[in-house]
């Protein structure tokens, strides 16, 4: 069947042809629903000449149930497979930006050997995440599916101009619960130059061979090539006998560490590389923190904006890019020539044992008076009893508020501020950005990457009281009790008389001190329904406890990840405890969750307007200022049932571009669901609606949209007319061709 571009394919209205690949061409398209409601997605359908082919064919339904169930935010997700007219196709997420190949080859193109090292390192760690997801499903027995993705390199990595990093194509992956049986020795698929040695040899894979090919795709952007080049038998045949060089040969610059870690990845001896993604990704987290701890994941999407800026304003788009990031990318390219001289590791009282720890004095001007006392020092003896989420509070202290049921709160003004790199000294400036981030991290439940940072300032200010405080309150919460008790002695040792935190931190030492209650072992809010716990969620919010509450909105967002009411508590309990981060990521996924006539909706939207978190990723802009920004904006409003200023935007749309049948189709099919409508409503709807059949008379919903145009006109027989045409083009409608000849006829 050839395909063009606004055919329907099943339910599916097909918008722009992407390309094709070896075993598949891909389409961008737009999912049709009920009165006009469009969802963008990818369409992948499966070549005709692998139609007839059935071991093929099997096992791409056997792996399209399985990539169905996978759902995580590192993995594109699928969201429908079937065939029409007896070809395969596959549904998936849309995601906008770019593959990472063209992010890479843009980069080089554009003058930077490859890509800066911290973003390459938080992109591989991004993927890790997705894998390990992947890895560890298991079915509802408990047994593992034995999932691998087999085909990792740069083109199947997909990033969003938003700093998504997302994983395609689990299409050929291994799942022994659907097929039943193991892929043949001596069977490879998949990219040679990112095949494992096992891969190369023919052998049977597992997770460790995608560690092997995330290995190399972070070698490839580290140095802007791949390690080895070539043709396929000569490479598969070093690879397959651990001829590998090694990162610093091709890039002598970068730190010893990383060399390190890459080459762990890249081990010959699958046992003796990174057991999982998991253990991968927790290495290079470890690593960016040591060297890039203020990097922030916005770089990413900072990034592809500035590469692909002139392909977005050609889109008629132009996403922000702060100077800032500018800034931060000289510094990366400076930094980079003096990134081999690993940082020194001074003897801290305590050694975590995670990252090297920066050089650093203590600034008098922080130091206080008296010193620290050998009895505190020695105070580790203590009773054990982790406080939890209680203890984040003590970062930045918060007055009780009462939030009433269903009050979205707005966010608190970012800051631009950061902890220290490596080998800057900690002032009190640092010392006050430090506990921010450190904040942040354990509210994001990052609790390593907050000891880290913690530890850094301790290591550097080890009579500073709020050094010791962050330290304390991060133990507490990995249940670490007696470093915890420690800490909070040493803050209350350290910290003035008048400070207001004095008594809350007495208090929780005083918990940790307590006997443990056996009752306490099952976390509060396990054996509770959906309902009860939102109910005692907002009970304990009206009350003002607010980190009691944030420990069951967690558990609500964990147990039922799916709920737009836990994600909208969330971003109103951290709105209230002044984390704009994690309060903006849970408004916005309060928005892709809640239903369009959710009562908070509009009120979040409201905030994140304020906030400028709409995304155009997401259908959520700011300020529409933009043609294609318009379109989103207008789109938006139209899901959530806000004709009026649907209509107002599309209209300022299509002003701007009288020509475009995009606009005239969006703005015909919204004066038609005004409520109530004027008559000239109806008749610009007419008139455009008719525009567009003339032009792309293959729009199925044009012709819906004129029906009912047609019939708030009161022009019945053309509305019938409309109304049979629609009907010819559906896919399961008129089948009598004569009939057919007909109505095209009479029409």
């Amino acid at each position: 069947m050839a395909l063009e571009a606004g055919d329907t394919f099943g339910r599916y209205e097909l918008v722009s042809w992407l390309g094709r690949g070896g075993m598949a061409e891909t389409w961008r398209a737009q999912l049709m629903g009920d009165a006009g409601v469009t969802k963008p997605v990818l369409i992948k359908k499966v070549l005709p000449e692998y139609a007839n082919d059935e071991a093929f064919i099997s096992m791409f339904i056997s792996e399209a149930r399985i990539s169905a169930t996978l759902s995580h935010g590192n993995v594109a997700q699928v969201f429908d497979f079937g065939r029409v007219e007896g070809e395969y196709f596959l549904a998936m997420e849309f995601v906008d930006g770019q593959p990472l190949h063209r992010v890479l080859k843009r980069a080089v193109k554009s003058g930077m050997p490859a890509l800066p090292v911290p973003i390459a390192v938080s992109i591989v760690m991004e993927m890790c995440r997705g894998l390990h997801y992947a890895h560890t499903r298991t079915d509802s027995s408990g047994t593992a599916l034995g999932i691998v993705h087999r085909d990792i390199s740069p083109d199947n990595v997909l990033i969003g101009y938003e700093g998504q990093v997302k994983i395609v194509d689990f299409g050929i992956a291994k799942a022994r619960l659907i097929r039943g049986f193991k892929t043949a020795p001596g069977v490879v698929k998949g990219k040679y130059l990112y095949f494992s040695p096992e891969q190369a040899r023919g052998e049977e894979v597992d997770a460790r061979s995608d560690v092997w090919a995330t290995g190399i795709v972070l070698y490839e952007l580290l140095c802007g090539r791949l390690p080895l080049d070539g043709p396929a038998p000569a490479v598969m045949l070093r690879v397959a006998t651990g001829e590998l060089p090694s990162l610093r040969e091709a890039r002598p610059n970068l730190p010893a560490e990383l060399n390190d870690i890459v080459r762990k990845a890249l081990h010959p001896d699958q046992s003796e590389r990174f057991d999982s993604s998991h253990a991968f990704g927790e290495a290079l987290g470890r690593f960016l923190h040591a060297y890039h701890p203020s990097f922030s994941s916005l770089s990413i999407a900072h990034l592809v904006r500035m590469l692909f800026r002139e392909d977005l304003i050609q889109q008629g788009r132009e996403l922000s890019i702060p100077t800032s990031f500018l800034e931060d990318l000289r510094s990366w390219r400076k930094g980079e020539s003096q990134l081999a001289r690993t940082p020194s590791r001074p003897r801290a009282a305590i050694d975590t044992g995670k990252i090297p720890l920066p050089d650093g004095d203590s600034p008098a001007a922080l130091a206080p008076s008296r010193p620290m006392s050998r009895k505190l020092l020695l105070g580790l003896g203590v009773g054990a009893v982790a406080i939890g989420a209680g203890s984040l509070w003590f970062l930045d202290a918060v007055e009780p508020h009462a939030i009433t049921p269903g009050e979205v709160l707005p966010l608190a003004r970012p800051s631009d501020v950061h902890p220290p790199m490596a080998g800057q000294a900690w002032t009190a400036t640092a010392v006050a950005r430090a506990q921010g981030q450190v904040r942040q991290f354990q509210q994001e439940k990052k609790l390593e990457e907050a000891l880290q940072l913690a530890t850094r300032c301790f290591t550097a200010l080890p009579q500073n009281a709020d050094c010791h405080l962050m330290l304390a309150s991060t133990h507490a919460l990995l249940h670490n009790d007696a470093l915890g008790a420690f800490h909070y002695r040493a803050f209350l040792g350290f910290a003035p008389p008048d400070d207001a935190r004095r008594a809350s931190v007495a208090a929780a030492l005083s918990g940790l001190e307590s006997p443990r209650d056996a009752a306490a072992e099952t976390p509060l809010g396990a054996d509770l329904s959906l309902a009860e716990l939102q109910q005692h969620t907002q009970a304990l919010i009206q009350k003002g406890e607010l980190q009691p509450a944030l420990k069951l909105a967690l558990q609500c967002e964990t147990r039922f990840p799916g709920d737009a009411d836990c994600q909208l508590q969330l971003g109103t309990l951290y709105a209230r405890l002044n984390d704009r981060h994690a309060s903006i990521t849970h408004y916005q996924r309060f928005m892709d969750l809640a239903p369009v006539t959710h009562s908070s909706r509009a009120t979040v939207v409201k905030v994140l307007d304020d906030a400028n978190a709409l995304s155009s990723a997401s259908g959520r802009i700011a300020k529409p200022e933009t043609f294609a920004d318009m379109l989103e904006v207008g789109r938006t409003a139209v899901r959530d049932e806000r004709y009026p200023e649907a209509a107002a935007v599309l209209q300022n749309a299509l002003s701007l571009k009288p020509d475009s049948i995009e606009a005239k189709l969006e703005l015909g099919l919204t004066l038609i669901k005004l409520q109530p409508g004027t008559p000239a409503n109806h008749r610009q709807a007419v008139k455009l609606l008719e525009e567009v059949t003339r032009k792309k008379a293959s729009l199925r919903r044009a012709w819906l949209g004129l029906e009912n145009a047609y019939t708030l006109v009161g022009n019945k027989a053309k509305a019938q007319k409309a109304h049979d045409r629609y009907m010819i083009m559906s896919p399961d409608g008129i089948k009598d061709p004569k009939r057919t000849q007909r109505f095209l006829k009479g029409f």
